[in-house]
Order: structure tokens, then sequence, then C-alpha cells
């Protein structure tokens, strides 16, 4: 990836990182917590910016000790500052919003295994500038949380009538028939391959166009 030297090179990352090259349904990476937290729009939400937040910052972090970081022991590198986002985001929940905390469990600490941050550290982060690869990772986090944000929604409207904890007409009433199988891990199975197929779908048509 060269770097964004300018608005085109820019535009060409952000469209990169939102759909040409998603994180989920091009690559199908973070699919731990794609399946975990989507039960409550609210609860995918916080993972979200956590993910974006420790991305784009680690990315960039990475890009610039890029040239101080010795190869045979950029990994270990790579994963100590991934780590220290993950940690600050971790404390900063335990402190001011404990319940949150506890609802998200261990996925705020499995953020440091996603794939999606190792991933763009190592594309983007380890060849790029920082700017390039604070862009990169925070679009890529984007493409990430819209994704997550559809099947969230679904989700908790089909199988709670809620949308961030409040009920809606008609699906919050008893004349809905709650889908409760939507907020069981068989649930996140269904909603994410539907999406996938959706976008995917969608994806083919414009490239078969353009041809």
């Amino acid at each position: 990836m060269s770097p964004a030297g300018g608005p085109s090179d820019t535009k060409k990352l952000i469209v990169e990182g939102l759909w040409r090259n998603n994180p989920i349904f091009r690559q199908v990476l973070g699919i731990c917590s794609t399946l975990a937290v989507t039960n409550l729009v609210l609860n995918t939400a916080v993972m979200c910016v956590a993910l974006v937040f420790t991305v784009s910052l680690s990315s960039a972090t990475v890009s610039f000790l890029r040239t101080f970081t010795p190869r045979n022991i950029r990994m270990m590198v790579e994963t100590l500052i991934i780590a220290f986002y993950v940690i600050i985001v971790d404390v900063l929940l335990k402190a001011y919003w404990p319940e949150m905390s506890t609802n998200l469990g261990p996925y705020v600490g499995l953020i440091i295994t996603n794939c999606i941050v190792m991933g763009r550290c190592e594309a983007c982060g380890t060849s790029n500038p920082p700017k390039t690869a604070f862009i990169d990772g925070f679009f890529n986090a984007l493409g990430y949380t819209f994704i997550l944000l559809i099947v969230a929604t679904f989700r908790e409207v089909l199988g709670m009538g809620t949308f961030m904890g409040y009920a809606l007409p008609y699906f919050g009433t008893p004349a809905w028939d709650k889908w409760i199988i939507m907020v069981m891990p068989p649930g996140a199975f269904f909603m994410l391959a539907i999406v996938v197929w959706i976008f995917r779908s969608i994806q083919i048509a414009k490239e078969e166009g353009v041809k």
C-alpha cells in the first residue's frame, strides 16, 4: 500500500476499509466478537468504539516505531502496543462504567487477539507513515463497526423487541412473538451469514457492472 499523499489516496483508504476490503464480509475477520456481543446494540456500540480506538492508535504507533523495531521481535512489540491500548479501554470501563464492563466480560481483553488489529498493524502500520496507518486502521474499524451494528440491531429488535434497551412499537408488545433464538448464539450465526451474503452479492454486482 502506498502512502496516502493526497485526497485521492485517503479516499482509497476509506473505501477499502469501509467497503471494498471490509474486515467482516470480505476478509471474514473478527468473527468471535461479531458472534459474542451483538445480542444488544449498546454492548455492540461500546465494543466497536473500543476497537476503533485500539486499531487506529495501535496501527499509528506501530508505524511510528517501525524504524526502531528489530524485525525478529516485531510481532511481540505489536502485541504489547495493542495490549497497552486495550488495557486503557478496560480500565476506563471498569472505573466509569462497571456495569458495561461486566456485560462485555472478557471480550474487551480479547481485542488483543482480534485478527483485525494485528492484521492492520502488519499490513499497513509496518510499511506506511503514521497518518496513513491511522486512517487505514480507523476506517477498517468503522467497516467492522457498521456490520456489527446491523447484526446487533436485527438481533435485539427481533429477539427482545427493544432498541438500545427501549421497547419498540409492535416489537415491544405482546403482539410480537419474540424470536428468542436471535439473542442466542445460533441467531448470531444466522444474521452474520445473511449480512455477509447480502453485502457480498451487492459487491459482486457492482464489480460485474464495472466490467
